[in-house]
């Protein structure tokens, strides 16, 4: 992630604008000063870059936002963003750094889960697939201790609508997290009753969706590839069970 230095950072900021531009500019103004890069107004940077910043940086402000939903941010919450960080991304030391100042100004700031999530469904309307992935990622984080707190919940209810996904995946999301179902049907979001033909169809478009190469191609983060690929072999055994289930 070579943007999260400094002058770079400060000026993708820069170039966003909005909620998510503001605050990577003001965690990297914050730390590193008012440090700027010669490439003027940003628009050099690519659009991978932006988006993986904006990514990371919407991210943890809305971890931080879920965190705090029910007035205050735990000790366990805080601990659970640590992990979050060192084991499902394993950043190094300073890229890990900057992704806790992100929460912490975040948690605090006037800005709303809305409005960062809102910024992002738009930077990433074109890669809906990556909104996905980041979707889950919330989701996960809210349940690791195993209960889905009321105001979170209203949250990541809210969140499918803001971003343009599926809103059945709020339903498929809790069912995973809440080990309550692993229904094969809800896992390809079809119907039991659909002929098998139009199930494989499905099935063809979300495995081509969510293959590795796809979302690399699309400028999805490295570090988020392994849940890609977890939704990915999610989506392939799915399909294996319904066509044994075909073919019996």
């Amino acid at each position: 992630m070579s943007f999260w230095n400094s002058a770079i950072g400060g000026m993708i900021g820069f170039s966003l604008g909005g909620p998510i531009g503001a605050l990577i500019g003001s965690v990297i103004g914050s730390k590193f000063g008012a440090k700027r890069s010669s490439h003027g107004s940003g628009g050099r940077f690519t659009s991978n870059q932006q988006q993986q910043a904006a990514f990371f940086a919407a991210l943890f402000a809305c971890l931080a936002k879920l965190a705090k939903a029910d007035g205050v941010v735990s000790k366990d919450e805080v601990e659970k963003v640590d992990v979050f960080i060192k084991e499902r991304f394993k950043f190094p030391p300073e890229q890990r750094q900057f992704a806790i100042q992100v929460f912490n100004q975040a948690k605090d700031d006037n800005v709303s889960y809305e409005e960062y999530a809102t910024q992002l469904g738009s930077l990433l309307s074109s890669n809906k697939n990556a909104l996905v992935v980041f979707y889950e990622l919330l989701f996960e984080l809210a349940m690791a201790d195993g209960v889905l707190d009321g105001a979170e919940e209203e949250l990541l209810q809210k969140t499918p609508l803001i971003f343009g996904i599926d809103q059945s995946l709020f339903i498929q999301l809790k069912e995973k997290f809440t080990g309550s179902s692993s229904d094969p049907y809800k896992i390809l979001g079809v119907d039991v009753n659909q002929p098998f033909s139009e199930i494989k169809k499905v099935y063809r478009k979300k495995r081509r969706e969510f293959h590795p190469d796809t979302l690399i191609s699309k400028g999805l983060p490295d570090e988020l590839l392994e849940k890609a690929k977890e939704r990915f072999i999610e989506i392939q055994q799915a399909y294996e069970i319904l066509e044994k289930k075909n073919s019996q």
